[in-house]
């Protein structure tokens, strides 16, 4: 299937590792020009010179004058800009117990790229008839506990999702979210490992995914978003989609097993 996004200039938002990282190599492999945008340039250039092409924008996010560099360089480079997947972002435990200061750090580390980029780049994204692909989390739909920062990011990236894409219908700009639940990525792994028993755990969470009771890898994300950004999608909007194994919105406790 030709997805038409041979020589597209889309930037990927903490493409260096995980999930972006998975996107960097599938955008690539569809003859896209991936522009990694984030911290860890070094990881990013190996995976651009993996991929044969691409460009890394080292930057940090919570800047204004560094998402305005960004999307001025890849201009500069390319001269043009065709799409943006908004992927970087942190689970930061920032709860209720923090400080109102906490929870707003939380929010410039999040959301504000997300719109200050965006901003930056939208009469790029007219001429091209661009897209931009946000990348969300189920913990905007089902809570998680000390998560309060980053909860209300990614409620605010699904509903700028829906208001983005009715302000940009008339441009011909598609705007559509991947909620990512639960994914095997280094960052999870690191996670899983802190804990005291961390087979358990994963055995515990796997088995609350209905679908094969398995978790979503990072090339499965990167698919759906390669596929909502090509042409195959050109009449999809303003759409939320689960590529979970049915975590958020089938019964998680079927098939549960017992805490050991």
């Amino acid at each position: 299937m030709n997805l038409n996004l041979t020589d597209k200039v889309v930037i990927i938002t903490g493409g260096s590792k995980g999930i972006g990282a998975g996107c960097v190599e599938a955008f690539a492999a569809e003859g896209a020009i991936p522009v990694i945008v984030g911290r860890s340039p070094e990881v990013g250039k190996e995976l651009i010179a993996k991929c044969g092409k691409g460009l890394v924008i080292e930057a940090e996010l919570t800047s204004e004058e560094a998402c305005k560099n960004a999307i001025e360089v890849t201009l500069a480079n390319y001269g043009r800009l065709d799409g943006i997947v908004h992927n970087a972002g942190v689970n930061d435990g920032v709860s209720l117990s923090n400080s109102p200061s906490d929870f707003l750090a939380s929010l410039q580390k999040n959301i504000f790229h997300v719109f200050a980029l965006t901003h930056f780049a939208l009469e790029a994204l007219k001429k091209s008839k661009g897209f931009i692909i946000n990348i969300s989390s189920k913990v905007a739909n089902t809570g998680q506990g000390s998560a309060s920062g980053y909860a209300a990011s990614k409620g605010a990236m699904n509903a700028l999702t829906r208001e983005w894409a009715l302000d940009l219908a008339k441009f011909s700009i598609r705007v559509n979210t991947i909620v990512p639940a639960e994914v095997m990525t280094p960052m999870y792994e690191n996670w899983l490992n802190t804990l005291e028993n961390p087979e358990l755990t994963k055995k515990q969470i796997e088995s609350r995914i209905p679908f094969e009771s398995r978790m979503t890898t990072s090339q499965e994300m990167a698919d759906m978003v390669v596929f909502i950004a090509s042409d195959r999608s050109s009449h999809t909007t303003g759409q939320l989609l689960y590529p979970d194994g049915g975590y958020v919105h089938l019964d998680r406790s079927y098939g549960a097993v017992e805490k050991e």
